[in-house]
């Protein structure tokens, strides 16, 4: 019998498991993207302190950044929080984790945001790598609504 409350993890024969974080309260996600929409970056702070563990807040926040060592710092934040949510989720550090499920959204933009900003600063071995996970990750990457913000 299957606990109701157990996270996804989809095992299969034809492939990795794959696993599907919970998404974001509807709630968070309403205030992040008002207060992106404004570009008031002490809002999105106040809503990651409140919120820490949310790699979308993190990606958020990391969107509104003024120089790319700070969108950098962001984003290897919220990769870690979403590093942090997988293994929580039964993510044992292979497997996919597709865009396609909303959960897994913010996990993926910051990953993205952390390639984007290690090209930005010259770490090179870092955007590739990043490169690399996220086609791991999702083999379908980039995804044609990956867009920016909340």
């Amino acid at each position: 019998m299957s606990d109701p409350g157990a996270r996804p993890v989809g095992l299969s024969t034809s492939g990795p498991p794959e696993t599907i974080l919970d998404p974001e309260s509807h709630a968070l996600v309403s205030q992040l993207e008002a207060a992106a929409a404004s570009g008031d970056a002490r809002a999105v702070g106040d809503l990651v302190a409140r919120n820490p563990r949310s790699s979308l807040a993190w990606a958020t926040f990391a969107g509104l950044a003024d120089t790319p060592i700070e969108a950098y710092a962001a984003y290897r934040v919220g990769y870690h929080r979403g590093l942090d949510r997988l293994r929580g989720s039964g993510w044992r550090g292979s497997g996919y984790v597709r865009f396609a499920h909303p959960g897994n959204q913010g996990f993926l933009r910051c990953v993205e945001g952390l390639r984007a900003a290690a090209a930005a600063i010259g770490e090179d071995d870092e955007e590739e790598r990043c490169a690399v996970f996220l086609r791991q990750l999702d083999p379908a990457w980039p995804p044609a609504d990956l867009g920016g913000g909340a």
